[in-house]
């Protein structure tokens, strides 16, 4: 059976089962909480050996054969480009199909959020280096700089680094094929995050005042993910199907969506781009890390359409151009600062997005509480979508790409 099939049987039953439970009764929300934060450790649990050994080896063979800095490089250009049309067509779709207000819900209690920029580059140098080794599979940047460096020195002097270029490229291959495992038996895995998932959505769809911006945000993320991006594709020539692209990525999206964690699906995005999607190794090793850890668009996306429907919530004064660029630039900006919140990119967003706007919508994020978990499902869809597909982009225009039957994907 393949990879996908498992994951939509799984996510059926699992919001059949959610579905009936009742949403009312605490000792089942808090005993399908804890599953999904078993399931997502299961899903984090070869991340780190995945991640450090196989971005080794592609950064040794991408600068053996002259390459790395310019995939880097255009990797770079695509994150933002992609972040800037994405944000845009965010912002524009919110204010041409403005929702309905949404309730304004009283909160006592204020939760802090920091993206933590001066900590997070702090960490990436610890006084020991394999201190980066010691990951809880939560912030991967520092491993991504101990890799790098790894890869670097591996170039060195042949005669010296010829066991351990064979010995890492082994582990590569061996930590692989137990992500693999792992990715098969998700199907059964994600029977309790889509349950959970359904025990809290049909807790939240009580409240009338958000069902226009759940279906807008809803119908918007599918759109972007299963059309317009496909759409994009097609720039790149007459030999590009954009639609296989859309089905090889259907696994790691329901992965996403119901995991809300972008680390959860890192092995299961990894493993698709390969054997579905034709990638190669030394392009996704890089590709994939880079767009799973810094260009979280789609996180970014929904985290400003939410706060700009906050906005109109609480006033009735006009949001102006300027209030609108405004918004957008700290949204990009966000995008690329939410290395450390893999489980809670939408929500850490829109949170920082209210503080750091002010004039009195400093907690404005907490009326959005009861949705914070669909902010962070379809934020996280778009962010798997936005990897697979910026993947294979590059792999295609770097000739690191080869097309395969949609029959063969896994």
């Amino acid at each position: 059976m393949k990879v996908w099939v498992k994951f939509l049987i799984g996510s059926v039953l699992g919001l059949v089962l959610g579905g009936v439970l009742p949403s009312d009764n605490q000792s089942i929300a808090d005993a399908l909480a804890w599953f999904q934060d078993l399931a997502i450790n299961i899903g984090r649990y070869a991340v780190v050996p995945i991640l450090f050994f196989s971005l080794i080896i592609a950064i040794y063979e991408l600068r053996q054969e002259g390459i790395f800095w310019r995939l880097l490089f255009r990797s770079g250009l695509l994150m933002i480009g992609i972040t800037f049309v994405v944000i845009s067509s965010g912002i524009l779709v919110t204010l041409l199909f403005p929702p309905a207000r949404i309730p304004i819900l009283i909160e006592e209690q204020v939760e802090t959020f920091s993206l933590g920029g001066g900590e997070n580059i702090s960490s990436l140098f610890p006084s020991n280096m394999f201190a980066a080794l010691v990951s809880d599979g939560v912030y991967l940047f520092p491993l991504c700089v101990l890799a790098f460096f790894f890869g670097i020195g591996l170039s060195y002097d042949r005669s010296y680094t010829k066991p351990v270029i064979a010995l890492v490229d082994s582990l590569s291959h061996i930590f692989y094929y137990i992500g693999a495992f792992f990715s098969e038996i998700l199907g059964v895995i994600i029977i309790a995050l889509s349950a959970y998932w359904a025990f809290r959505y049909h807790a939240m769809i009580q409240e009338d005042g958000f069902r226009d911006l759940i279906l807008l945000l809803g119908i918007f993320g599918a759109v972007l993910g299963f059309i317009i991006f496909p759409l994009l594709l097609c720039v790149l020539g007459p030999k590009t199907y954009p639609w296989s692209v859309v089905y090889g990525s259907f696994g790691p999206a329901l992965a996403g969506f119901f995991s809300g964690d972008i680390n959860f699906t890192f092995s299961v995005l990894v493993r698709h781009v390969k054997e579905s999607l034709g990638v190669r190794r030394k392009v996704n090793a890089l590709t994939i890390p880079l767009f799973t850890i810094f260009g979280r668009a789609g996180s970014a996306m929904v985290a400003v359409m939410a706060f700009i429907v906050i906005i109109k919530s609480y006033s009735s004064l006009e949001i102006t151009m300027t209030d609108i660029f405004a918004i957008g630039v700290r949204a990009f900006i966000i995008s690329f600062l939410l290395a450390r919140h893999p489980g809670d990119a939408a929500y850490t967003a829109l949170a920082v997005l209210c503080m750091d706007y002010g004039r009195g919508f400093e907690a404005g994020y907490l009326i959005l509480k009861p949705l914070a978990f669909y902010l962070i499902a379809v934020g996280t869809f778009l962010d798997v979508m936005i990897a697979s597909f910026a993947t294979y982009a590059l792999a295609k225009v770097n000739g690191f790409q080869e097309e395969r039957s949609a029959w063969r994907f896994i």
